[in-house]
């Protein structure tokens, strides 16, 4: 039976028992959960940051049922169930830094309260670490912390005016407070796994300067694929829409693939050379069977808009820009570079590299 397309299903249990393909990760996913413990990736919108969290969800939930055909299901993985702990900050009210920390507060309570563990009433720090601590003794394992979008707090007040930035600047320091948690000693016993997303990487935010031992996989050559899909899993997953899309069209498949490939097939994200299409952009296109700006029509990222206009950036000759390692990483609220921000919001995209310089 042809399976479905996945279109704005981020919950990897909805998507494998409803049917839909899923282009499977987890030879890289399995690297992750077994070489290391804390993990950064920054992406841009809508390429799949939510699945591939809801995916290391129920990988440590042992929900090893979901998992059967896919690679990881022959490995040696042990399918032992974690405590996990989730944030996803797009869902929480950030108006204000009392709304954020509020939020935070209340969100903790209620992991507490499902699972029988007091936090502190009134200390977000004190709340985080009791909870953690408190779950990995009551369930006798290490906890698994997974946050998608923690730079939502930031972006969501930027290009707003100076009111607006000092509320981001309260945010990130609230942020800083939070994430610092993951780096004491009373709590780095109790973790088995910490995975943040979002679409910036923002250098002082606790994250980059506390975690000396996280692991940013944003540039990261070998696992350059881990979110979008290669060309040759176009080829391999999506053959029937691809054949249908020709059809439709009255030409070959392999002329869908070269149109595909001219719209969809641009973004790079470290120094080895590997292109992925962004899934969103892929699954409409084959749903409607047409080439259209899928992605830039829903994933505009209107704080990029509204700081360009703001300060007033310089936009410079984007076709011949070069930039080191570094350049993509000197990224705080404060002194914010147009190129990295284009390049992390999926404005611009890594088109080569010599050994020192990128070109964008």
């Amino acid at each position: 039976m042809k399976k479905r397309l996945p279109i704005g299903i981020s919950d990897f249990e909805t998507l494998i028992t409803g049917g839909n393909v899923y282009v499977d990760k987890t030879p890289l996913i399995y690297r992750l959960v077994t070489e290391g413990m804390f993990y950064f990736l920054s992406r841009p919108r809508r390429f799949g940051k939510s699945l591939l969290l809801s995916t290391f969800k129920a990988l440590f939930q042992g929900k090893r049922k979901l998992f059967e055909g896919l690679w990881i299901s022959q490995s040696d993985w042990q399918w032992e169930s974690y405590p996990v702990i989730e944030f996803n900050f797009s869902e929480i009210d950030l108006d204000t830094p009392e709304q954020l920390r509020a939020a935070l507060m209340s969100k903790l309570h209620r992991y507490g309260k499902e699972v029988g563990v007091q936090v502190h009433p009134e200390l977000l720090r004190h709340s985080f670490s009791e909870l953690i601590i408190g779950m990995g003794k009551k369930y006798g394992r290490p906890v698994v912390v997974l946050v998608d979008e923690y730079d939502q707090p930031l972006i969501n007040h930027l290009g707003k005016g100076e009111k607006q930035l000092e509320v981001a600047r309260q945010n990130r320091e609230i942020l800083r407070s939070f994430f610092g948690v993951l780096k004491g000693g009373n709590v780095a016993p109790w973790l088995r796994f910490v995975f943040i997303t979002g679409i910036s990487k923002f250098t002082r935010v606790s994250l980059f300067s506390g975690l000396n031992n996280l692991k940013d996989l944003t540039m990261h050559a070998g696992y350059a694929e881990l979110l979008g899909y290669t060309h040759e899993e176009l080829k391999h997953y999506f053959t029937p829409w691809l054949k249908e899309f020709a059809h439709q069209k009255g030409v070959s498949v392999q002329e869908i693939l070269n149109g595909l490939e001219t719209w969809y097939n641009g973004y790079r994200f470290s120094r080895r050379d590997v292109r992925v299409y962004n899934p969103f952009s892929i699954l409409n296109a084959l749903e409607e069977f047409e080439f259209k700006n899928y992605w830039f029509e829903t994933a505009t990222s209107t704080f990029l808009l509204e700081l360009i206009k703001e300060r007033n950036f310089p936009v410079p000759d984007l076709e011949h820009l070069e930039m080191s390692e570094e350049d993509f990483t000197t990224y705080d609220i404060d002194r914010l570079q147009l190129a990295p921000l284009l390049f992390q919001t999926g404005y611009l995209t890594i088109q080569d590299y010599d050994g020192v310089l990128y070109r964008l």
